[in-house]
């Protein structure tokens, strides 16, 4: 019995670790995002600055329902309502995203190069994926469904890494302005589907 309170220990800390990585991560990530899409005009680059800044909430969360459980606490509550402001906030994300890329298609406006925003995306793309994997072998090891979620929206930054980069990529060899503000409209659908599970409260049965 011991040894089985000190295993579940064991991942709770590597939960608390993971978190503060994520929150570490996201912020430095959003920060240059949004620094370097305002420079260089670019819709999709904000609004995937947006979304490392709502992972940084999002990490924040799970961070006080880990250490929660580590206290001793009962958390099933906090993490319904965790998820849901969440949610929420992927919303308003899905609606500021659309937004800015219809004006930006509607007066024609071209986004500048961003050699930062492209060399932010690869990084991110070699970085999310295994984050995300560690993420969800210690939601498994815990069966905690918050952390489950948690891990999936990670890994929605990897996609999102992967469409902003194409979207950057064509515009700076082609010149396809319209590429940028297209790569944006193509995050919605992703985000909105996540925020409204999330606005439901939905976690992972696999992991009760």
């Amino acid at each position: 019995m011991a040894k089985e309170s000190a295993t579940r220990s064991d991942h709770l800390e590597r939960g608390i670790y993971l978190e503060y990585l994520t929150i570490s991560w996201n912020l430095l990530e959003g920060a240059i995002a949004i620094a370097a899409g305002s420079f260089a005009g670019s819709v999709a680059l904000i609004g995937f600055g947006f979304d490392s800044l709502i992972e940084t909430s999002s990490g924040a969360i799970l961070l006080w329902r880990l250490r929660a459980e580590r206290s001793g606490h009962e958390i099933e509550r906090v993490e319904r309502r965790a998820l849901r402001l969440v949610g929420i906030s992927f919303m308003a994300l899905a609606a500021y995203v659309t937004f800015g890329s219809v004006r930006t298609l509607l007066i024609r406006r071209e986004p500048e190069r961003s050699d930062i925003g492209i060399a932010l995306a690869i990084l991110s793309l070699i970085v999310m994926p295994v984050l995300a994997r560690l993420k969800r072998k210690t939601a498994a090891s815990l069966g905690s469904g918050a952390l489950r979620a948690d891990s999936r929206q990670t890994s929605i930054c990897a996609y999102l890494s992967a469409i902003l980069l194409c979207g950057l990529g064509l515009n700076a060899l082609f010149g396809w302005w319209w590429a940028d503000s297209l790569a944006a409209v193509l995050m919605v659908p992703i985000i909105l589907k996540e925020g409204l599970e999330a606005l439901r409260g939905e976690v992972c049965a696999d992991c009760r």
